[in-house]
This record gives structure tokens, sequence and C-alpha cells, in this order.
């Protein structure tokens, strides 16, 4: 059985390409996570997300474990098996959405008491229960479980915050399940605050996850206060190991953080842009939505092997997007994956050539 393990394969500067290998298969990094929130990418086929080059998908403990079940998925075989997707699958623990979408929420040491945003019933998500879900799903990567600093925070609200998710840490640590092949995430926190980022790494190695991520960015600070702190917090973290920036992000970002040392990404863009009309080239963006593409018989982009590339104009995925059709929506998506894919299948051939990552799109 594969043991999970990361092997650094080149080096350019600060960016790195690496291989993950996982119980559930190889995951090349740099590499993008489409978001599968309820164990689905929304408007795509498992097949489909397959096709676009993605080695690994997001799921999230918080949507999962009110519909429709934690102990349902693990019934029905878990949810690789749930949502047809073999390869491997991340989760993450649930704390953000908790602070984001629940209500009435109350944050103690035990962990955060909230209701459901969708019928209210009351819940205690803990590091133990956000750990014993992921492991009912059946997560390749399981995240630890930590509180999603909120942007502005004071320095002392940011210490604060960060300590408890160190503590929320070890007892994620010592919840997982270790089996062959899969490995738990640790979350640095610490807001734009150097001297926090570093106390929050060293709480964190201590408990010697098979990876780390770093959280607590992308949540209002704006790109130069971003990338100011990626150029000190991915040094902190071990050279052996992944590094994953949560929620990001745009190309732009990820191409900023991944000459800052970053390994791993995921974000909501693309599906969402998609089925908002925009679509993602390498010649920038565009809202297909505009009446200068109702009669434009060209594809979106011509060297793009997505099946709305291939097949359809801009015209037709004009027409499709502006009269609602659902059609719209997939091909949309699928081509925003595929951009993305690309995109990082282009990081990684130009970080094994030696490149600067100069390019935006």
């Amino acid at each position: 059985m594969q043991k999970f393990s990361f092997d650094l394969l080149h080096q350019h500067k600060k960016s790195r390409t690496g291989i993950l290998y996982t119980r559930h298969g190889q995951i090349r990094t740099p590499a993008f996570m489409p978001v599968g929130t309820r164990g689905t990418v929304k408007a795509m086929l498992p097949e489909s997300v397959d096709s676009t080059g993605a080695d690994i998908i997001l799921g999230n403990t918080y949507h999962l474990m009110l519909q429709p079940g934690a102990e349902r998925i693990a019934n029905l075989g878990g949810l690789h098996k749930f949502m047809n997707w073999p390869k491997p699958i991340l989760t993450d623990s649930g704390g953000f959405q908790v602070m984001s979408l629940s209500k009435l929420r109350k944050i103690s040491e035990e962990g955060v008491t909230f209701s459901s945003h969708i019928d209210g019933s009351k819940h205690l998500l803990s590091p133990e229960r956000s750990t014993e879900i992921q492991y009912q799903l059946g997560s390749t990567i399981t995240m630890a479980f930590d509180e999603c600093t909120s942007y502005p925070a004071t320095f002392e609200q940011a210490k604060s915050s960060m300590e408890l998710t160190s503590r929320w840490g070890t007892r994620s640590r010592k919840a997982f399940i270790n089996r062959e092949g899969y490995g738990q995430f640790g979350i640095i926190q610490g807001s734009i605050y150097p001297e926090l980022r570093a106390l929050s790494a060293t709480n964190l190695l201590e408990l010697d996850f098979e990876g780390y991520a770093i959280g607590g960015l992308a949540v209002g600070e704006g790109q130069k206060l971003m990338f100011e702190t990626l150029d000190y917090a991915p040094a902190l973290l071990p050279i052996n190991k992944p590094r994953y920036l949560m929620g990001v992000g745009k190309p732009a970002d990820i191409i900023g953080a991944v000459t800052r040392g970053v390994d791993m990404f995921d974000c909501v863009i693309p599906t969402r842009s998609g089925r908002n009309g925009q679509a993602f080239t390498k010649y920038g963006t565009v809202n297909i939505r505009n009446s200068q593409f109702k009669d434009d018989a060209e594809p979106l982009e011509y060297d793009c092997p997505c099946a709305a590339c291939k097949n359809y104009s801009k015209a037709y995925l004009h027409h499709l997007v502006k009269v609602g059709e659902i059609l719209g929506s997939i091909l949309m998506t699928w081509h925003n994956l595929t951009y993305y894919q690309e995109l990082m299948a282009r990081i990684r051939n130009y970080i094994e050539d030696g490149k600067d990552l100069d390019f935006l799109y």
C-alpha cells in the first residue's frame, strides 16, 4: 500500500515542483484543487473534472456533516465511492464555515457550538469531532480544526486566535487515526503578524503533521499584505512537506504564491465565475454575457482542450448564458477548470525549466 509522502523534484528560487503520494493516487504540485463542497464540483460530472487534469478535489466537513451526514456517507462506502471520485480528496475541517455561515455560534475551548444555517439544529464541532467526521468521509487529507482569524485583527486578537488554533491542532493530531497513505495537515495562523506566524509554525511543527497549510489569508487583507505574509511564511514550514495556501485564488495570486514557495491551492473562483458567465483565458478574462460575442463564431481559446472550446463557439456560449440554460454553466465551468489545470501545468513546466513565473495568465 502506498505510503503518504512528498518528493520535492525541482526548485527554482523559492518555486517548487513535487509529487505527493497518497492512498488514492499521486498529486503533482503546484496543484489546484477544484472545490467540491457538498460532494460535487458544481455543474460538473466527476469524469469531467478528471478530464481537466485535476489530481485532487476538496470537500467540506461542515456541509457534509449537515447534509447528508457523515455517518450516512460512511455507511455508503465513504465519500470517494459516494461521489464516484477515486482520486485524492482533501476535506476542510469546517472551521471557516462555522465562523462564516452558521448562526448563533459560540466559541469555547471545547470547540464551536452553532446552529445550522439550513434548519437551525444545534451542533458542536470540536477538534475531535471534526477529525472523526473526516475519518468517516474517508478523506485522503484531513485538515486540523482551526479558528480562521478574521481581518482586520489586533495583535492581541490574532494572538489569542492563533493560540486557540495551536491547542486545537494538538487535539486534532491526537484524534487523527493514522493509516497508510492518508495524512493530516496542520494550519498556521497569526494574521499579518510575523511574530505570531513564526510562533504558530513552531507550535505545529512539534506535532509532525504530514503537511502544513497557511490559513487566515485571502480574508480581506488584499494582495499586497497577503504577499508580504507569504514572503516569509512558507519558509517557516518544512522543506520536505507540502505547503497549502487555503482559499486562494485568482491566477495572479496563485502565481505570486508559487514564487514564494507554496505548493497547493483551492478556491471557488473558477466554478463560481463559470456559472456567472466569466471565463479565464491566457489573454485575460472574458464576460461571455457581453453583446460583442453574440455573433462570434470563434472558441474561447483555440488551443484549449476543454469540451467548450473544442466543440462550441463564443456565440453559442453567449446564448446559453443569456437565456439561463444549465449547459452554459457546465461548459463555462469546464473551461475554467481546464484553464486552471493548464495554468498549473505551465507553472510546473516553467519551474522544471528554471524559468521565472513572469506571466499573469
